[in-house]
């Protein structure tokens, strides 16, 4: 075990400057996606344990999804990661990242998430039946235009977005205003109208650009598989290893994301590494693919076109079922 730990410690160092050459194409990326999950750290001694977190930063622009880790929540962590970083940024409602924001003098802009605020609404349909439902509905005709608009350019779904969305933001903004002026103190309701109205200029946001997202999901999936992994690994076996792991999920988060067959690539780009071959470039996941075709998992890609038309084909049921006759 001791020496499967070594290997693991010197891939990790060897695969470095890939991961850094990543993490500086994000960055200089206008748009970016980020969550947290959680991790269990070995401390050793009579500290025995404490949670460390993994973060994703994601960008479509440059397409490549860093990890970053940190020993704790607090929000020098992400602070520390974003240093330059210039444009929007999903997350959460997460309080250490209104720091962020506030201090970035408006160059890091805040979009939130329709998801957690939609889920928030959901909750209060037991106690609250009427008024929640009403906010789910007006959320699900959110994400019915978001549907249609997927398949056009930036600049038409921002249009589409203009033309019909902002209309259904307006009301669900007034029913805000209405229900807070009634407010159950500590109901599920009250607390789902709060966290919208506390967002609200966030999750109107990302009308604003054809390039953002209607939530945070993307980030959400990417530490899905941290949060299946840890059933396996169970925790991470000193500090020092959760940097080092944080290199090792960006490089196969790349190969996922590209659908490359990871063994062969991890093992080129290990060779060249180790041979100190200096163009990382022709690493970087996207390009490795398209210059490796034969490596690029194609059933994969039809697996997942399968799996949106039937998302697709779902969706367009539901909205025919609720038009009016």
């Amino acid at each position: 075990r001791s020496t499967l730990c070594d290997w693991v410690k010197a891939a990790a160092e060897l695969l470095q400057p890939l991961y850094k050459r990543q993490k500086e194409l994000v960055l200089q990326s206008s748009v970016l996606w980020t969550d947290d999950t959680p991790v269990t750290v070995l401390m050793g001694g009579k500290e025995g344990s404490r949670k460390g977190r993994f973060w994703p930063y994601i960008s479509e622009q440059h397409p490549y999804s860093v990890y970053d880790y940190t020993e704790s929540r607090v929000r020098d962590g992400p602070a520390k990661f974003l240093a330059g970083f210039r444009g929007y940024l999903h997350a959460d409602a997460y309080a250490g990242y209104d720091h962020i924001f506030t201090g970035s003098n408006d160059s890091i802009v805040e979009v939130a998430c329709w998801a957690h605020a939609r889920r928030k609404f959901f909750e209060a349909t037991q106690s609250s039946p009427r008024e929640a439902h009403q906010m789910v509905e007006w959320i699900k005709q959110l994400y019915d235009i978001e549907d249609q608009a997927r398949p056009l350019s930036d600049e038409a779904r921002q249009v589409r977005r203009e033309q019909e969305a902002n209309s259904v933001l307006d009301r669900i903004e007034q029913n805000l205003d209405e229900l807070a002026h009634h407010p159950v103190r500590k109901s599920a309701l009250s607390k789902a109208v709060w966290y919208a109205r506390n967002q609200w200029q966030a999750l109107r946001r990302y009308t604003e650009d054809g390039r953002l997202s209607i939530d945070n999901n993307k980030s959400e999936r990417t530490v899905r598989a941290q949060a299946i992994g840890r059933k396996n690994w169970l925790f991470l076996g000193s500090p020092q290893a959760g940097p080092r792991a944080a290199i090792l999920f960006t490089i196969l988060a790349g190969a996922k994301r590209h659908r490359i067959e990871p063994w062969t690539y991890l093992r080129e780009i290990l060779l060249r590494l180790h041979g100190d071959d200096q163009h990382l470039d022709e690493m970087l996941p996207d390009r490795w693919a398209d210059n490796h075709p034969e490596s690029v998992l194609t059933y994969r890609l039809e697996e997942s076109r399968q799996k949106a038309a039937r998302q697709r084909d779902r969706r367009h049921r539901r909205r025919a079922t609720r038009q009016p006759k």
